[in-house]
């Protein structure tokens, strides 16, 4: 049997930009991707925890050190600049190999900076 299981998470990093007129996506600091084990392209789940909206998106790499989290296109609509979301990405595998797997989980600071 296979099951879904938290890959990575991003814990509570501020929305910087919010760009409607965009492809659509989420641009993540390169260096918040390395450090939450995120790649380019993959889909991920954002929660926003001022207003509850829950959608899904995929990755665009941001400048690395920039602390950008931008949401573009729709989904700047479900965001406003300064808002808190958590970042969430899944695996599927293996139910066996889900009771031992390990998800990488960051907490940046205020600035989105990983301390």
């Amino acid at each position: 049997m296979q099951i879904q299981i938290l890959k990575s998470k991003i814990h509570r990093v501020k929305v910087t930009q919010a760009e409607l007129h965009y492809v659509g996506s989420i641009t993540i600091d390169e260096a918040l991707m390395e450090a939450s084990n995120i790649i380019e392209n993959e889909k991920v789940q954002i929660v926003n925890i001022n207003n509850g909206e829950r959608f899904e998106t995929y990755v665009i790499k941001g400048a690395r050190n920039s602390g950008t989290i931008c949401l573009n296109g729709p989904a700047a609509r479900k965001v406003q600049v300064g808002d808190i979301v958590i970042v969430i990405a899944y695996a599927t595998m293996d139910f066996e190999e889900a009771k031992t797997w390990k998800p990488t989980l960051i907490f940046p600071n205020e600035n989105n900076q990983i301390v």
